[in-house]
This record gives structure tokens, sequence and C-alpha cells, in this order.
């Protein structure tokens, strides 16, 4: 295969900062139809703590995105740069943490345009009511079969109001398997009925709460196909992205390896996953952004200079693509509209 490469400038938006070229990776000529010819990415913050996740755009034009070692919800917009949000986001003890990874994780949006987040050491998935620090918070999941949740990494919702995530057990203390705290044998994946239409600070149906997927390692990043008939979930300890077949009640069956990136040595695994509307994915992966065709061909790479973690689309035709990494947070503008959940 000829690999086409495509040189852009990395701009700095930052006082002083600067620019520097940069690499996008072409595979495939298909590509060129979802990656401008003039596309540039942008770093329009910096100067984290270590990692970043949870990108989610709001109906506000803010993007929120967990700052995870320093436990908190920041919020970026184009006029007022990042400010922390919400702290604590996660843990919420008065003991230090003794982990290295005391905030939450993931972010999505549900139709009514309130912030759902996977809250990781807080080990449990809940919903800002509105968007405001103080807003009314709503616990909707928390326990498994009468066992804590390990920590939720990242969660999608479903256009029927169901809620789907993952549970590794990355926030735990340890990020172990054999980690004291960990209650339940698996990391799964699980599916919450009727989330969206949970009342305002009303406990969860916990009895309701689905295990659907208990076979991965570490599953973390998760998003829906279009047309909803497919759930790709992201297996970090593999290295692979996962593809599952939704039935009608919700259910996945026919899981299958969708595409491997474990060969390839440069930094960065499968975490983060978000599509467009052709059906494209866009996973965080070695070397950054891996673009990757609804046949499951790997057609391009969006080169980031640090380990990203997650993507998620903003700005308000849907078309710019964020992207959370190890200290900053990047966006590059791409042709092709992103589903936003």
């Amino acid at each position: 295969m000829k690999i086409r490469r495509f040189s852009f400038l990395l701009v700095f938006v930052l006082a002083g900062g600067a620019a520097f070229s940069q690499d996008i990776q072409r595979l495939d000529s298909s590509l060129d139809q979802i990656v401008p010819p003039d596309a540039q990415l942008e770093r329009v913050a910096t100067g984290f703590d270590k990692w970043l996740e949870g990108p989610a755009w709001t109906h506000d034009g803010t993007l929120m995105f967990a700052e995870i070692p320093a436990n908190n919800i920041d919020q970026w917009s184009p006029h007022q740069g990042a400010t922390v949000f919400l702290h604590p986001s996660g843990y919420q003890g008065s003991e230090p943490y003794k982990g290295p990874q005391p905030g939450s994780n993931g972010m999505t949006l549900d139709a009514d345009g309130r912030v759902s987040v996977a809250g990781h050491a807080r080990r449990n998935v809940w919903r800002l009511e509105s968007i405001d620090p103080h807003a009314q918070i709503t616990i909707l999941a928390d326990l498994y079969q009468g066992k804590k949740l390990n920590s939720p990494n990242d969660l999608v919702y479903k256009s029927d109001g169901s809620l789907y995530f993952t549970d590794p057990p990355y926030g735990l203390p340890t990020q172990g398997d054999s980690d004291p705290q960990k209650e339940l044998p698996v990391n799964g994946v699980y599916r919450i009925p009727n989330a969206r239409q949970q009342k305002p600070g009303a406990p969860p149906d916990r009895d309701k709460l689905q295990l659907l997927i208990k076979d991965l390692g570490r599953p973390n990043g998760l998003a829906f196909s279009p047309d909803e008939q497919f759930l790709y979930v992201a297996e970090t300890a593999r290295k692979v992205w996962m593809r599952y077949r939704v039935q009608a009640d919700g259910s996945l069956t026919s899981g299958a390896v969708f595409l491997d990136c474990s060969s390839d040595p440069r930094l960065g695994s499968p975490d983060g996953v978000r599509v467009d509307k052709k059906g494209n994915v866009y996973g965080s992966g070695p070397g950054g952004v891996w673009i990757i065709s609804p046949e499951g061909k790997h057609i391009g790479t969006i080169q980031v200079p640090e380990n990203v973690s997650n993507v998620g689309w903003g700005d308000k035709d849907g078309k710019t693509l964020y992207i959370t990494a190890s200290t900053s947070l990047y966006r590059i503008k791409l042709n092709i509209e992103g589903l936003r959940y």
C-alpha cells in the first residue's frame, strides 16, 4: 500500500506559542473526502496535569472535558479559554486519594442536552440536570447485583434513551483486577434502560441494570454506528476495536474484532471512540487519532504530538473534532459532520 503524507501547520493559539509542521498520515484516497487539504490541527489549551478525557460539546457552545488527576471537570470556550467547572468531579472522600486517577472520566449529552458523566473514581454514572456546577445531580447507576461498579470509564446514549457504559478498573487505587476495592469479577459493558427518562433526583432502578459484555480485559470508549445496528468498543488491553451487533431489545451479539492495531509500535492505544454521519470511526490509537472506514479499514491517522485519550464532536456545525491528550486540548476541522449523542 502506498502511503501519502500531507504536511500541515500545527497552530498554537496560545500566547507566545510556536508553530511547527506535523503530518496527517493518508493511507487511502477516501481520506480526502474527510480531511480537507488545508486542515489545521490547533492546540487550543495546554499545561494540564498528565491526562485529559471525555470531551463533550454542550448546547451552550462550550466544551466540557475531564482533568482526571486534578479531580476536575473543566470547561473551554473560544472566548474564555479553559476554566475549572467542577471540583471534585470524581472521588469525594476527605482523605487523599490513594490512586493516580481520582477524577471523573468520559462524558456525553442526552437528547435534552444534559451532561452524563462516567464517575470513574466516584464509581457511578451520574447526570447533571443543567450546565451549572451547582445543578442537581441524578445517579443513573452505581451497583450491579448489590456490588459496587469498578470505575465507569465512558458512555454513549442510544436513540431510545438507554445508556451504555464501560467499567474497567482504571479509577481504582491500583487500577488492577486484584484491587482490594474491586467487588465485581468482570470489567463489563452495561446498559441502563430508559436512562434519559429517569426523573431528576430519582434513585437508579438497580434491578434493571444489564451486563451485556463480560469477556473483555479493559473495555474503554464506545460509540454506535449511524443506524445503531452496531456498537463499537475500544479494548485497550488487546489494542483492538471490537464491533457488536445491536439487537432490538438493546442486547449485543456477534462480537468480533473490527480492527487490530497491536502491531503498531507508536505511543497510544484504543481508548475514546466517535463516529461521523457517514459511518467512519475515529479512535485514539498509536500515533494519534485513527480514522477507520465502516468496513474496518484504517484509512488515515491524525498524528498528534502527545498520547491521545479521547475525541468528541463540537462547534455549531458538528464538523470539528476535539481531541484530548496527555496535557493538551486540540481540535481539527473536518468535512463530515459527526454523530453527537
